[in-house]
C-alpha cells in the first residue's frame, strides 16, 4: 500500500515484520532538489514559527512531539499553517513507529492493516505506533468508524490533519477520543520571518539572491498566512532572478513569477461559508464596500452565481423587509438575471443589487414577526377559524353558518371594518412591530390606526361604518 510519504525506519534499530503492508518509520532525508518549502521545514519545535498558543511548556503539542503522552490529536488549520510540519516532528521521535496515510487514497482495508500490525507489535513488546492521516475529513463515516476501537485502547496513537471544521467533518465518537488542536493562519510577521530565513539559510537559497523589501511585501500579501504558498512563490521568483543574472528579487520579478494570487476558497469547505457569511453580514451592516469585496471574491473563486443570488433574496426580506419594499423585487430580478444572462456579465447586475441592499435602510421586523407567529403556533395557540371567515362557496355551507356575518371591507369608505380575523384568544397578538427606518416609518404610523379599527377600539363612524354593508353574496364569499 502506498503511504502519503516515503518513509524509512528511524535510527535503523527496528526492523518491521515482513507482513507489514505499510512502511513504518520517519520521513526520508530531504533531497537537494526538493521544493523550497520542503527543504525549509522545521526540524525541531524551536524552529516552528507561529502557533505560540500551542507551544507553552506542557502543552499538548509539546507532549505530542516529545512523546511524553500517547494522546491522539486532530490538527485543524488552514493550508500552510504547519500541520504536516508537526507530523514530521512527530515522525522524528525514534521511540515510535510512524505510519503515514492519505485519506485521498487509503481505505478501510488499509487502516485495518495498520491497526492489525500495530496490535501485533504491541503484543511483541515493539514500539508504539503513531498513525498520521492527512486530509482526514475526506474519510467516510465507515472509514472513520474503523479507527474507533484502536484509538480507544491506544493500539495506535492517531495524528490526523484537516483543513475542514472537524465538528462537521469528523464523526463525534472519533472527535471525543482525540484532543483537538486548532492551528491559526500565520501572521504576516511570521511569513516574513520565514521568507528571510529561506533566503539566507543553507537549506534554502543560501544567499544566492537577496529579496527587496517591496518584493517581500508582495509575497507576504499573496501568501495570506500560507507559508507554503509564500515559499513556493519565493522559489519561483528566485529562479527568475537567477535566470536573468540579477543578484536580487525585485518587485517586477516577483510579480512576473507569481502572476495571479490563487484565492484560498473551497466551495465545499469552511471558506465557502465564512465568505458568504461575511458577505451577508456586510450587507446587513450597510458596508457597501466590504459587501462588494466579498462578492468579487466569490465570483473570482468560481462560486455559483445562483447561490449568491439566492442569499441576496433572503437578505432582502430578512435584513431589509418593509424598510425598503423595493429590495426584494430588485434581489429577485438579479436572481432571474443570473438565469437569463449568466457570468461574466451578470456580475454587474449582482453588484447593482448588492449596492442597493447594502445602502437600503434595515429592519428585521419581518423576521421577528414570523418567528413570533410560529412560536404561538408551535405552542398550540391556534383556535378554530371564525365561522364568518370560513369558505362559503360549496353547497350547504350556509346551513352550517359558514360565511354568515362576513363584512366586505371594500363596501366601506375607508376600506377597513371592525371584524374578528384572528382565532379565539389571539385577537390581541401583535406579531409585526415595524421600525422607524426608511419606508417602514410610514407603516409604523399607519399600523396602530388599522389595529384600532379592526379590533373595535375606535368609534364605528371613524371606521366609515355608519351603516350595515350592502354587499353581494359573491362579495361575502
Amino acid at each position: 500500500m502506498d503511504g502519503l510519504f516515503e518513509v524509512q525506519p528511524p535510527g535503523g534499530d527496528w526492523v518491521p515484520p515482513q507482513e507489514n503492508p505499510v512502511a513504518p518509520g520517519g520521513f526520508t532525508d530531504v533531497a537537494a532538489d526538493s521544493p523550497l518549502a520542503v527543504r525549509m521545514r522545521p526540524v525541531s519545535l524551536d524552529e516552528l514559527v507561529g502557533q505560540q498558543h500551542l507551544l507553552a511548556p506542557g502543552a499538548p503539542l509539546r507532549q505530542l512531539v516529545g512523546g511524553a503522552s500517547p494522546m491522539s490529536v486532530i490538527l485543524w488549520g488552514p493550508p500552510g499553517s504547519g500541520k504536516t510540519t508537526i507530523a514530521h516532528l512527530v515522525a522524528g521521535a525514534t521511540d515510535r513507529r510512524f505510519v503515514a496515510l492519505s485519506a485521498l487514497s487509503a481505505g478501510v482495508k488499509d487502516v485495518r492493516a495498520v491497526i492489525d500490525t500495530a496490535r501485533r507489535e504491541r503484543r511483541r513488546g515493539g514500539p508504539p505506533t503513531v498513525l498520521f492521516i492527512d486530509e482526514v475529513h475526506r474519510f467516510s463515516k465507515t472509514q472513520q468508524d474503523s479507527l474507533l476501537a484502536a484509538v480507544e485502547d491506544r493500539t495506535v496513537t492517531l495524528l490526523a490533519a484537516t483543513t475542514e471544521n472537524p465538528y462537521f467533518s469528523v464523526i463525534s465518537p472519533l472527535l471525543s477520543r482525540c484532543v483537538l488542536l486548532t492551528l491559526q493562519p500565520l501572521t504576516d510577521d511570521d511569513v516574513r520571518a520565514l521568507l528571510r530565513r529561506a533566503v539566507t539559510d543553507e537549506r534554502g537559497l543560501d544567499g544566492a539572491v537577496t529579496l527587496d523589501d517591496d518584493a517581500e511585501a508582495h509575497l507576504v500579501r499573496l501568501a495570506r498566512g500560507d507559508v507554503r504558498k509564500a515559499l513556493t512563490a519565493l522559489e519561483a521568483a528566485a529562479g527568475a532572478a537567477i535566470a536573468q543574472g540579477s543578484p536580487s528579487i525585485d518587485l517586477a520579478t516577483a510579480e512576473k513569477a507569481v502572476d495571479v494570487a490563487a484565492l484560498r476558497y473551497d466551495r465545499d469547505g469552511d471558506e465557502h461559508y465564512d465568505v458568504v457569511s461575511a458577505f451577508i453580514k456586510s450587507i446587513r451592516g450597510s458596508d457597501v464596500d466590504a459587501a462588494l469585496h466579498y462578492l468579487a471574491r466569490m465570483i473570482t473563486a468560481g462560486e455559483d452565481a445562483r447561490f449568491i443570488a439566492r442569499r441576496m433574496v433572503i437578505s432582502a426580506s430578512e435584513d431589509i423587509g418593509m424598510a425598503d419594499p423595493t429590495a426584494l423585487p430588485i434581489a429577485t430580478a438579479a436572481a432571474h438575471a443570473v438565469e437569463y444572462v449568466g457570468l461574466p456579465e451578470v456580475q454587474i447586475v449582482l453588484a447593482q443589487a448588492v449596492i442597493h441592499l447594502a445602502l437600503a435602510p434595515k429592519s428585521n421586523a419581518v423576521v421577528a414577526a414570523i418567528n413570533a407567529a410560529m412560536a404561538d403556533v408551535r405552542a398550540g395557540h391556534g383556535g378554530a377559524v371564525p365561522a364568518h371567515l370560513r369558505d362559503s362557496h360549496y353547497s350547504g355551507a350556509s346551513r352550517v353558518g359558514h360565511g354568515k356575518g362576513y363584512r366586505y371591507p371594500h363596501d366601506h369608505p375607508m376600506g377597513v371594518v371592525q371584524q374578528q380575523y384572528a382565532p379565539e384568544g389571539l385577537g390581541d397578538r401583535e406579531y409585526y412591530r415595524p421600525t422607524g427606518h426608511g419606508a417602514e416609518r410610514a407603516v409604523a404610523e399607519r399600523l396602530p390606526k388599522l389595529r384600532r379599527i379592526v379590533r373595535g377600539t375606535v368609534a364605528s363612524v371613524e371606521a366609515g361604518d355608519a351603516s350595515e354593508p350592502n354587499s353581494t353574496e359573491e362579495r361575502r364569499r
